[in-house]
């Protein structure tokens, strides 16, 4: 079971978007797995993709087409992922385009498609194909909520929120739907994510607004260290709205809750990884800049003997101890790091905090929603967030049964 996380109830329709969800039995029986995105024509779009490499084809195509115009649809399928299949992975991705071109009478090169799944197997084009009248006829406004369930693979719940923003121009929406519980890592989203606004703005706004968003959210978080073959990310905005971002505080404004769109549905795959029975926040200040913030919090974040014992609610403190020392941090002065368990001070002074009482972490250990706090000793003022979760039995039975 997902920590502390549950489906939303309902996803508000962007203007401009129309989705439609269908089965088309690509991997999976008697579910949707195939889902259509239609995006009003003069749309402007934004990506960020995975920096695998061996990036799936479907990455490729979408990289190529969306460098080439404006898109008008996206295509996305669960079950296959098609990564790993060299040329024939590239022909079946074009060809999943070509089908819906066709279909919808626009170029090849306007459609994106993206794919998540088992790595290695062909994809079925024909399958796909056989199912898009069926997606066209299902376009609706209101398909969010389908669509969000059917790109799921091992999550257990579907992952979405909306946002209103007003801005001077007057009220705009965001929505956004992601996938993701396992192979959950950066660089750079670490999963399938499709977030859309009836707002005005231009490419490059759009594009340097997801990078910084992207980079405190979705490159913020790990399960288990692996980057997937098929991250992506998009972010689309139709301006059916009718509003622009006209000044600086709507700017501002709209990116904010952009930030908070993008941080939901991070810490939501978080929270849903697989196997998780705790969420964590490693928080990281006095830092020299935020990349060495970031190393170290990975680094505690990542390490599997913090993680299981995190799952066992063990205040092994120690673990946290030895993984922030091994970070690779120049010059630390262990004698001025502190660490906390909440607002617990477990480190201190280069070893276990006077005051500390095994009984006091054990407290916070058992908790479902876990800070741990470090501070590095006044080497700077920079400061950051990683989110991750514990590692339980069910993970390793989750990857070992995968293919089963």
């Amino acid at each position: 079971m997902a920590v502390n996380l549950s489906e939303p109830v309902a996803l508000a329709p962007v203007a401009g978007v129309r989705l439609g969800a269908v089965a088309a039995g690509i991997r999976y029986q008697g579910r949707d797995d195939l889902v259509l995105m239609e995006l009003a024509p003069g749309s402007t779009c934004a990506a960020v993709f995975t920096r695998n490499a061996f990036c799936a084809a479907p990455v490729q195509v979408a990289r190529q087409h969306l460098a080439s115009g404006a898109p008008r649809y996206l295509l996305i399928n669960a079950g296959n992922a098609n990564a790993g299949t060299g040329a024939q992975g590239l022909t079946a991705a074009r060809s999943s385009c070509v089908a819906v071109a066709d279909h919808a009478g626009v170029d090849m090169t306007q459609v994106l498609p993206f794919s998540t799944g088992v790595i290695g197997e062909p994809l079925p084009v024909d399958r796909i194909s056989a199912a898009l009248p069926m997606a066209m006829t299902a376009l609706n406004e209101q398909g969010w909520m389908d669509g969000m369930r059917a790109i799921m693979t091992t999550d257990t719940v579907g992952k979405g929120v909306s946002e209103t923003v007003r801005l001077s121009g007057g009220t705009v929406t965001l929505t956004g739907i992601a996938k993701g519980s396992g192979m959950i890592h950066p660089d750079m989203a670490t999963m399938l994510a499709f977030l859309a606004t009836d707002a005005q703005v231009d490419k490059d706004m759009l594009q340097a607004m997801l990078l910084r968003c992207n980079e405190a959210s979705f490159n913020a978080i790990t399960v288990d260290g692996d980057t997937s073959t098929n991250d992506a990310c998009v972010l689309m905005a139709t301006g059916a709205a009718g509003v622009g971002l006209t000044d600086m505080a709507d700017q501002v404004l709209f990116e904010q809750a952009l930030l908070r769109v993008c941080r939901h549905l991070a810490h939501a795959i978080v929270r849903d990884g697989e196997g998780a029975t705790k969420f964590i926040t490693v928080r990281v200040s006095g830092a020299r800049d935020v990349a060495e913030a970031r190393q170290v919090g990975f680094t505690v974040a990542l390490s599997p003997l913090v993680k299981t014992a995190l799952f066992a609610s063990d205040p092994n403190w120690g673990r946290i101890l030895a993984a922030v020392g091994r970070a690779g941090i120049a010059d630390l002065d262990v004698d001025r790091v502190t660490i906390h368990l909440d607002d617990v001070c477990i480190v201190t002074q280069g070893g276990r905090a006077p005051d500390y009482e095994e009984a006091m972490g054990q407290q916070v250990m058992a908790r479902t929603d876990i800070p741990i706090n470090i501070h590095l000793g006044e080497r700077g003022t920079a400061q950051a967030e990683v989110y991750t979760c514990d590692f339980s039995y069910d993970y390793v039975r989750i990857n070992a049964e995968y293919r089963s």
